[in-house]
Formats: structure tokens, C-alpha cells, sequence
């Protein structure tokens, strides 16, 4: 299944709006914090009292979860595997990682964090046949990942399809992912934590929504038989790994945003707020009959009451909740099309014939934008004492700008913990920054690719601390971090943010 180049190009154009509730991608307003100081230049060294992994194997503890008491910050390598046509794009690639992965993990383990969301993907070391595996080629790694004090969430599949054997729409994607689980768990048995599906309801709007990812479809069926395979190929995953480790814990991760609109686009807003929950509530069976969207999955997507049902009846918890959330993840869909670029304007819907603009109520003066908080709240309020976790945080822009988001995220995430949320930890993203995220990584093999630095800078070919380091190293190992920047009002909550709509503020203010 796939769709024309010209085709996928108009696709990209609407989704690329719609992929801010995955990054935020905009330009930093002009002079955003005009008077914010230089910090003093620090060292990539560990911090203070020596690397851990200078410490003898047997004094050093393995991560657990966070009794009663502060937040936990954690870090993620951003590691994109996905497909466009017949290309595959690496983030790991990009980012130098896989010829320096023994040194990075050492810096990793030096910021002081306990867990670390890290790739074994499915591409990567599977490429040709599940026959056939390149373990011998990440065995290094995995080594010193087992020898230091950074507890893995390994991930199995980022935004991918797989190899070039199978599909999202395979009918046997499932049981060939699971084959694969088993085979990284027999070999690396002492590993607990695990992230069989990176964000599985994202990726399916993508690739069967939107047509930008393989197999670039724009239809139901195929979204929701993409969703369905990667959860089934989750719970078939972990069902693998726990032969293996029956202590093996699910982290289950996806992007959580929430729609706003107008009055006549409210149909569409509640269908997309109940949506966004669809890939956890699939692993807790709870989609039965009474479930808002299970019609939806079989009259539109085309997907069995027999094969919901057996998700329904044989459930696989996670044992934590990940929530990827962007500055800009929240939408707001309004009717009024004449306020925006015709790029905004999804298809028109062919049953009331409404057409409306799907932008960030971020950049529109006609909408406000959830807090963050409250995004958090709902997962609380949703799923009761299921613990949960902030799983990427991770902005574009200025040093400052990095700082503040990172800042605020960790505020809001404190906040809930000490109201009594289940909410064990935040999660600095990108530790190595992120390649091409600002076309949805579809830039053509050889294209020139657009860099975010993260934790660290790596885009002059070494590696290079940043603010974001420094930050990170205190939070991890104090809870706390002074910096001027923190001080300054944050762009995304000045007049100059709006995009869309900026005459009506302006309007009101006089």
C-alpha cells in the first residue's frame, strides 16, 4: 500500500501540523529573553565523587521505582528507526551513537540518572531475518549497560515498521515481534524494563492516517489494524520475556495531548480526546462493547469483535504508564478555516461535509492551551494508582528555552507527586539531541538534515555538554537547579507565541 511522492508531499504538509503534538517545531520569538546571562562553561566530567562506573560491581544498586518521596528524573535516547518508501532513517545514525555507544552510555551514567530509555530495535539488529540477529554487534553495550548503575528500558520497535519482512499491516506482525522480544530476552536475560512499542497509537495515525510513514495510508482500517498489531505484538512481546524474566516490567509509552475546538467541531474534539487513551486502554481490556471507540474499530476500522475480545479478555498491564507530551501537543480545531493556512485544514468530513483548521491552541489567540498539569491529572484520574511516568521532554530552541520547559515539567510532575499521583519520574529526552524531526524524518537519503541539541550537542562530531547537562546532573542527584533563565517568562507564555488569531488579542487589549 502506498501513495504517489506528490501525494505524500500534500499529506506531509497537513501532518507537519499536526506533528507538533509530537515536537515542538517553531521558530523562538524574536529576543525571547533579551537580558538572560551567560553561565560559566563546566566540564562533560562526572559529577562530583568520581564515575559510578569506577565503583566495584558488587557495591552498586540496581534502579527501582521511587518509594515515597521526590521524583526520579530519567533520560532517553532519542532513536527513530522508521520507514518512508523503501528508506530507512537511523537516528542513532545520525547522531554518531552506534560507533560510540560504549562512551555515551558512560556519560549517561556520569548525569547521575538511574533509568535510561535505550534502543535494541528490531532494524538494527535484525535487519535481514529473525534467524539471523546482529547481537554480537551490540553485546558491548549491553555489557557496559549491565556493569554500570543505569537501569535500561530497552525499546524494541521507535516509530518503525520493522525490517523489511513485515509491516504495521502484516498479519503476522504481532508473533514476528514477539519472536524477536524472546530472542533479546534469552540473550540479555538480566534486563527488566522494556518498551516492546514506542508510542503505537502515534505511529499508527502516521503511517495509516496521514500517509506520511510506511504504508503511507490515509484510512481507518489501516490506522486501526496498524494500532492493533503493534498492541498485540505488545502483549505477545512481554508474554515472550517473561518465559525469559518473569519479573519483566512494561513500559508502555504514547503521545498525550488534548483537543480543544469550536462548537461545531465538538464531535471531532471528543472523538479525539477519547482517541488519545485508545493504545492503553487496548493493554488493560478495557475496549469491550461498552468502550466508546469499539464500534468505531469495527465499522470503521474493519477490525473484528472476535480479535477485541481477546485483547479485552487477556489484558497486559502496564507496569508504567509513559507520557510523551510536547509543548505543542495540544490541538485546537476550528471551524473558522479563514483564520489559517490552507496547510492547517483537514479533509473535509464526508458525512456533515465540515471542514475545519487543526493547529496548537498554543500558537491561536481563539484558544487556550491546557497546562501541562492538567494533561498529568487526567492520566491520574484515568487510571487510579497505575503508576505513571513524564517518558520524553524535550523542546527545540536557545539553551534557556531548553532549561524552562525541562523546568516546568519537573515543577508540574512534583506538584502531583506531593498531592499523592503515581507519578514516579520525568524524563530528559534526547540526550544526544534529535535529527530531522522537523519534516517528520522524511528527508531523503543524502538530504541535508536539520539538528536539536538535547542533554548533549553532538552536532560538530564530538560530544559536547550543554546547560541541559548541567541541569539534569542536579535534578537527578539533588531534586533542585538555580539558573537566571528560570527566572524569565517562558515564550510560550507571551503575547508574541499566537501565530494564528493575533488581531483579536490585540483587539481585545485596546
Amino acid at each position: 500500500m502506498s501513495t504517489s511522492p506528490a501525494r505524500r508531499r500534500s499529506a506531509i504538509s497537513l501532518a507537519a501540523t499536526r506533528a507538533r503534538a509530537l515536537r515542538a517545531r517553531r521558530p523562538i520569538p524574536e529576543d525571547p529573553m533579551p537580558h538572560l546571562p551567560s553561565s560559566p562553561p563546566f566540564s562533560d566530567a562526572p559529577a562530583a565523587g568520581g564515575a559510578v562506573a569506577d565503583l566495584p560491581r558488587e557495591s552498586r544498586q540496581r534502579a527501582s521505582l521511587p518509594g515515597p518521596g521526590r521524583l526520579q528524573l530519567w533520560g532517553g535516547v532519542e532513536c527513530t528507526i522508521n520507514r518512508v518508501g523503501d528508506a530507512w532513517s537511523d537516528q542513532a545514525r545520525f547522531t554518531g551513537h552506534h560507533e560510540r555507544a560504549v562512551e555515551d552510555i558512560r556519560r549517561f551514567e556520569g548525569l547521575g540518572i538511574p533509568l535510561v530509555r535505550y534502543p535494541l530495535l528490531w532494524e538494527a539488529v535484525a535487519p535481514d531475518s529473525l534467524e539471523q540477529p546482529r547481537f554480537e554487534v551490540f553485546d558491548e553495550r549491553m555489557d557496559v549497560l549491565r556493569e554500570s548503575r543505569l537501569e535500561p528500558i530497552l525499546g524494541l520497535l521507535h516509530h518503525g515498521s520493522g525490517p523489511h519482512y513485515t509491516s504495521l499491516v502484516d498479519p503476522a506482525f504481532p508473533e514476528k515481534l514477539a519472536a524477536y522480544a524472546a530472542a533479546v530476552a534469552e540473550r540479555y536475560p538480566w534486563v527488566t524494563y522494556y518498551t516492546p512499542v514506542n508510542e503505537p497509537l502515534t505511529t499508527a495515525r502516521f503511517s495509516g492516517l496521514y500517509g506520511v510513514w510506511y504504508p503511507h495510508a490515509r484510512d481507518h482500517a489501516t490506522f486501526a489494524r496498524a494500532l492493533v498489531n503493534q498492541v498485540r505484538g505488545t502483549v505477545l512481546a512481554m508474554a515472550e520475556i517473561r518465559k525469559v524474566n518473569p519479573h519483566a516490567k512494561l513500559v508502555a509509552t504514547d503521545d498525550l495531548g488534548r483537543a480543544t475546538g469550536t462548537e461545531q467541531t465538538r464531535g471531532q474534539v471528543d472523538f479525539e480526546n477519547t482517541r488519545r487513551w485508545l493504545s492503553w486502554d487496548l493493554l488493560l481490556g478495557r475496549v469491550t462493547p461498552e468502550h466508546p471507540l469499539h464500534d468505531y474499530l469495527v465499522q470503521k476500522g474493519g477490525l473484528s469483535v472476535d480479535e477485541l475480545r481477546e485483547l479485552a479478555d487477556s489484558p497486559c498491564p502496564p507496569d508504567i504508564l509513559g507520557i510523551n507530551h510536547y509543548l505543542l501537543s495540544n490541538r485546537f480545531l476550528d471551524s473558522e478555516t479563514d483564520w489559517y493556512p490552507g496547510f492547517t485544514h483537514g479533509p473535509r468530513d464526508p458525512e456533515n461535509g465540515l471542514e475545519y483548521a487543526d493547529v496548537p491552541a498554543l500558537e491561536t489567540a481563539r484558544a487556550d492551551s491546557p497546562p501541562l498539569e492538567d494533561i498529568l491529572r487526567e492520566v491520574w484520574e484515568r487510571y487510579g494508582d497505575l503508576p505513571y511516568a513524564v517518558t520524553e521532554v524535550h523542546i527545540d530552541g536557545d539553551p534557556g528555552t531548553q532549561l524552562q520547559w525541562l523546568w516546568e515539567v519537573w515543577n508540574a510532575a512534583s506538584r502531583l507527586r506531593g498531592e499523592g499521583a503515581p507519578l514516579v519520574a520525568v524524563t530528559a529526552w534526547s540526550l544526544l539531541g534529535t535529527y530531522d524531526w522537523n519534516t517528520l524524518c522524511t528527508t531523503p537519503p543524502g538530504g541535508e538534515v536539520y539538528y536539536e541539541p538535547g542533554v548533549f550537542d553532538v552536532r560538530s562530531g564530538a560530544v559536547r555538554a550543554t546547560e541541559l547537562t548541567k541541569m539534569v546532573r542536579s535534578l537527578a542527584t539533588t531534586g533542585t537547579y538555580r539558573h537566571p533563565a528560570l527566572e524569565q517568562e517562558p515564550w510560550w507564555r507571551l503575547e508574541s507565541r499566537f501565530r494564528y488569531a493575533r488581531e483579536l488579542r490585540e483587539e481585545l487589549a485596546s
